[in-house]
């Protein structure tokens, strides 16, 4: 499982990662405060509101996702 920190502040955020989820073989949450959302799911997403703190949980080793990683990467919020 591969753990990172992302920011989703805009509605084209969200409907570009969710599509960029969606063409993984793997399963990819999203976790705001209390709440674990599937990445997969514009709705899901929705129902939270737009932050720049969310976890990413994607569940595949490092090596089987670096395609989603690069394509999220100005996402990715770094430390």
């Amino acid at each position: 499982m591969v753990n990172i920190k992302v920011k989703l502040l805009t509605i084209n955020d969200v409907k570009e990662f969710v599509t960029e989820a969606n063409y993984c073989d793997f399963d990819v949450d999203l976790i705001s405060g209390r709440y674990t959302i599937d990445a997969k799911s514009l709705m899901g997403i929705f129902s939270i509101v737009p932050s720049d703190n969310l976890e990413c949980h994607i569940y595949a080793e490092s090596s089987e996702c670096m395609r989603f990683l690069n394509k999220i990467e100005k996402y990715i919020v770094q430390d």
